[in-house]
């Protein structure tokens, strides 16, 4: 028993180590004994940190993947990694059916009905298209195909876009310029809203936004929408391609606008066709 405690006693405890220098031999000094391990080291403790680096951009680990995106934001979006990742402050949004992309702030949620049934269509698009043709129950025409807003809020503020079939040979540019096309337009969303006797649309702004690569244009505007009930500041972007007519339109109530306008547009900006 006690050759057991004497044995943990002199385990446990530090011991001092004395050298002492031979008269035979000499040592280098210990910096030149280690130097050949130091290039070794430096080669495994930058492996290491960028492993770690990988696993934690992978992973967004507390934000570090969008933080490094941020850095150079224009080309992280040109590989379409916000769509991963925020950047900036925005998730991408890419419709690879209807053939479109936009920017949303990362905190907004999606319409859970929406993407549902974009799911579901995505799964029913892999079987074989019934004998009798026609398959199930076509969305409205006018409902959107997908939507953005902040959670919790009444659903006034948000983001949507419909796609709607127009002939082949549909152009915009026959109703003329961006202002006339805004003008036509806000008239349309007027005469679409219930009751509408009442309600007034006003357009403020309008512009043309062109993609030489792929011959499409795009027809920004900003409008007011009001009626005894209600007040609304709308953005919006339209555009048509191969017998599609697109309508990106994002809406807050009047009260919030101001908060709202910058984001608005760095939607609507954002808003291009894959086609």
């Amino acid at each position: 028993m006690m050759a057991t405690q004497d044995l943990l006693c002199k385990s446990n405890f530090p011991r001092r180590i004395y050298m002492t220098q031979s008269s035979k031999q000499t040592f280098p000094p210990p910096a030149d004994q280690f130097q050949p391990l130091q290039s070794v080291f430096r080669r495994r403790l930058l492996t290491g940190v960028g492993a770690a680096s990988l696993l934690a951009t992978g992973a967004n680990f507390c934000g570090i993947t969008s933080f490094f995106l941020g850095f150079s934001p224009e080309a992280a979006r040109s590989l379409k990694l916000d769509a991963l990742y925020p950047i900036g402050g925005y998730f991408r949004y890419i419709d690879t059916g209807d053939e479109f992309e936009f920017i949303y702030p990362e905190s907004w949620l999606g319409d859970q009905r929406l993407l549902y049934r974009a799911a579901g269509n995505a799964e029913r698009s892999l079987d074989p298209p019934p004998l009798g043709g026609g398959g199930g129950r076509r969305r409205n025409v006018n409902e959107p195909v997908v939507a953005f807003g902040p959670p919790g809020s009444t659903g006034e503020l948000n983001v949507s876009v419909i796609v709607s079939p127009v002939p082949i040979d549909f152009s915009i540019e026959a109703f003329g310029g961006a202002e006339e096309v805004g003008e036509t337009i806000v008239r349309t969303i007027t005469r679409s809203v219930k009751g509408s006797t009442d309600v007034k649309g006003t357009l403020i702004g309008s512009s043309l936004r062109e993609d030489a690569l792929k011959s499409v244009k795009y027809y920004e505007l900003e409008f007011r929408v009001e009626s005894p009930t209600f007040q609304r500041h709308n953005v919006a972007v339209c555009c048509a391609r191969n017998g599609r007519l697109y309508t990106l339109n994002a809406q807050a109530p009047d009260s919030v606008w101001p908060q709202s306008k910058s984001q608005f547009y760095t939607i609507v900006n954002s808003f291009n066709l894959l086609i």
